[in-house]
């Protein structure tokens, strides 16, 4: 019994794979081809394999369906839309196969993961093949019994010695389901970011932090640092940020427990413009669509639709012939800022402002309290970017104002600014609420809660407003002052 856990063959992550991993799934796909079959599940998977670049016609544009499909065909079929890996370096032992025949790197692709022989040590490209006979070809390509092939819809409706091209196409269409999902491609793009490109797309609830964690699995001290984006454009390319990866330092990476590849840590930094203050606990760091720098935001489907000026880029991560630096998520990413003449500190990443303000401008807050100090020049740097201006000189800049809050449920309070800070400020922040009673609760904001100048705190600790109370309402810390706010909860 040949292995029914349906296991794919084994890729290298190198592999000349067909484009079936970058190009957008249609499910409208227009035909190619001067021709259509005469069944719609036939053209339907014919279109859908030509989109992937599996499937070519010939020189009058037609693609003759209903023609007998031979093992070469099959071969470039199957090795494609399967996900072989077709090395053109790959060499066979077929005799009657030479380097000058079209479908050589396809024959050798097969016969590398045993999928197709035939007596004598004759591939016999221009011979036709019978339905059990690809149904074999497919089984061993994707390691399962031919029976699971057999089990596929569209096997039953097959008869004779010989199998047309539509139908080979519809059966291998149908057979791409039963591969598990594997990587067939990754790229280092830089310290902090890859490029994974898969056989099929992730499912959603796997694109979770929490399996998705578990799913990815380096080596070294790796992991990701976020959930997997799926960029715009592709069916299943999606952009990885992980933490700064170590010079000199070789990775692997399995997926679901399945070998994915290996590569060498990339020591290119994401070239940052400036550096500036923002409030008189935190700063920024900006850089450029203009310098070549594309916050991930802007390249990836899920925002798409919302994101203004997002483009598409190409594999390569190119865009109207300019080549873009890919800025991955900034989750737990941290950098160090340094007083002149004092210690260097870390600044740790506030969430959800890598680009809220339509800029390119991720912010970052001092550590422990700690406020810039006026008239001090401050120097950013960081092990995963670097800043063509990376000093500011810290202003006196006020922290922000409590104007008022409000209780909206037992556990929930609104708090007001002054003003509206246009960004996710609010992060990490704290207030204290103090009862008539000395009862003193702790509320902490809930990111993306903020509508203009006001933002929703959550009570800590399982606290409970308690009706008819009025609580004192103060900043935890230094970034904010309150003067007499109050609120009182309703009986």
């Amino acid at each position: 019994m040949k292995n029914n856990k349906k296991v794919i063959a084994a890729l290298t992550i190198t592999a000349t794979v067909g484009l079936s991993a970058i190009l957008p799934f249609n499910a409208l796909a227009a035909n190619p081809f001067a021709d259509a079959a005469n069944s719609s599940k036939v053209q339907a998977a014919i279109e859908q394999l030509a989109q992937q670049q599996v499937l070519s016609g010939y020189e009058d544009h037609s693609f003759l369906p209903d023609q007998a499909v031979t093992r070469a065909e099959i071969a470039k079929m199957a090795a494609l839309a399967l996900h072989v890996n077709v090395d053109t370096a790959a060499t066979t032992t077929f005799s009657d196969v030479t380097k000058g025949d079209w479908f050589y790197t396809y024959a050798a692709a097969l016969e590398s993961v045993g999928a197709i022989s035939t007596t004598n040590g004759q591939f016999q490209g221009s011979s036709t093949i019978s339905s059990e006979q690809l149904a074999d070809v497919i089984a061993k390509v994707l390691k399962i019994d031919a029976a699971a092939v057999q089990q596929l819809p569209s096997y039953s409706s097959l008869t004779g010695n010989s199998v047309t091209r539509g139908q080979a196409a519809l059966l291998i269409f149908e057979a791409q389901q039963l591969a598990p999902i594997h990587v067939t491609k990754l790229v280092v793009l830089n310290a902090i970011t890859l490029q994974v490109t898969f056989s099929a797309p992730i499912p959603t609830a796997e694109l979770e932090l929490e399996p998705a964690s578990k799913n990815f699995v380096f080596d070294n001290g790796l992991a990701i640092n976020n959930v997997p984006r799926l960029k715009t454009g592709s069916t299943s390319t999606y952009i990885v940020p992980v933490p700064t990866q170590k010079a000199g330092t070789t990775y692997t990476l399995t997926y679901k427990g399945e070998l994915a590849g290996t590569f060498t840590a990339s020591t290119e930094k994401i070239a940052l413009d400036s550096t500036q203050q923002v409030a008189n606990d935190v700063f920024e760091v900006e850089s450029h669509l203009t310098d070549g720098v594309a916050d991930y935001g802007y390249v990836i489907a899920a925002y798409a639709k919302g994101r203004p000026g997002a483009f598409i880029v190409d594999e390569k991560n190119q865009y109207n012939g300019m080549t873009y630096q890919i800025l991955s998520s900034m989750r737990n990413r941290v950098v160090q800022i340094t007083p002149e003449g004092g210690a260097p500190m870390t600044a740790t990443y506030l969430p959800f402002t890598q680009a809220t303000d339509g800029r390119q401008a991720p912010k970052f807050l001092l550590p422990n309290g700690e406020t810039l100090k006026p008239g001090v020049t401050y120097t950013v740097s960081a092990d995963w970017a670097t800043l063509k201006n990376a000093t500011f000189t810290a202003k006196d800049i006020a922290p922000l104002t409590i104007q008022s809050s409000s209780a909206v449920d037992a556990k929930t309070i609104n708090v007001a600014l002054s003003q509206d800070p246009k960004d996710e400020i609010f992060v990490s922040r704290r207030v204290t609420l103090t009862g008539t009673d000395g009862t003193v609760l702790t509320a902490e904001y809930t990111i993306t809660t903020r509508k203009g100048a006001v933002g929703t705190f959550a009570l800590l600790n399982n606290g409970q407003l308690v009706p008819g109370m009025t609580y004192t309402v103060a900043p935890e810390g230094k970034w904010a002052t309150a003067a007499g706010v109050s609120l009182t909860v309703a009986k």
